[in-house]
């Protein structure tokens, strides 16, 4: 029977960071620690997202963004990109209709095309159409993202529209910027969770995250739970968030 954590009574409700983002590291680590080939790894790894979900619904969280393959993860070993990209495909057609059903907009930022399967891209976008006016929550997965390839398509995409329009460079400014990323309505996160005891943000999010809070935790992903996610909520409440400025005292 599985026991769901509760929301503990020192979460307040009034101060849920509106978006957390989460690197979902350590599924290869926890495979082989039990003999397992890395691809089961990343199987165990659908219940933490999940249970993550129903936690971050439980609480109101209404944006949470997942890395879920990034640019660098072409370079791994051919059957587990293989592996990840069936995966994921196959997570969309078991999941999509659960997560509508609970008010979910599911979207997904990240290059499309090239070495992205087709049949992959169609599920990509049926789900997000089927999901586009959910706003209980935004659930993004970065997929075939990095954050630098980010920045080099808003630039590229900047300086095509300043050619055809003789944009002034000097009007360029970070709101510019902003507007060319890949998803430009969604919050910056206020805070970044990294699982495996990694302390390092890997190209993700490199734009967003300037003034995000960062919790790292040593769980794997494959046993990170709802209840891991509430004490990393916790301690971004016991933190004082400042942006440049300094104490009022």
């Amino acid at each position: 029977m599985r026991v769901v954590t509760p929301v503990p009574d020192s979460l307040d409700p009034a101060r849920v960071p509106r978006h957390v983002a989460v690197v979902m590291d350590g599924n290869g680590r926890w495979a082989k620690r039990r003999g397992l080939k890395r691809t089961e790894g990343h199987a165990a790894g659908e219940e933490a997202l999940f249970d993550t979900v129903e936690g971050a619904l439980d609480i109101g969280l209404k944006w949470l963004t997942v890395y879920a393959f990034s640019t660098e993860n072409w370079r791994r070993p051919l059957d587990e990109v293989r592996f990840l990209m069936r995966f994921n495909e196959s997570l969309l057609l078991r999941r999509r209709d659960d997560l509508n059903e609970r008010g979910v907009r599911v979207r997904f930022i990240g290059r499309r095309g090239g070495r992205v399967p087709s049949r992959v891209l169609r599920h990509i976008e049926d789900t997000e159409a089927l999901t586009a006016r959910n706003r209980r929550m935004t659930l993004t997965f970065a997929f075939n993202y990095g954050g630098r390839a980010e920045l080099v398509d808003a630039v590229r995409t900047i300086a095509a529209e300043a050619r055809a329009r003789k944009l002034d460079p000097a009007k360029i400014d970070e709101k510019t910027i902003s507007r060319h990323l890949y998803a430009p309505d969604m919050p910056d996160p206020d805070l970044l969770v990294r699982t495996s005891g990694e302390f390092r943000i890997s190209n993700y999010l490199l734009w967003e995250l300037a003034y995000a809070e960062l919790v790292f935790t040593d769980a794997l992903w494959p046993d990170f739970r709802r209840a891991d996610l509430f004490e990393a909520i916790s301690e971004y409440q016991r933190r004082e968030r400042r942006f440049g400025a300094i104490d009022s005292d």
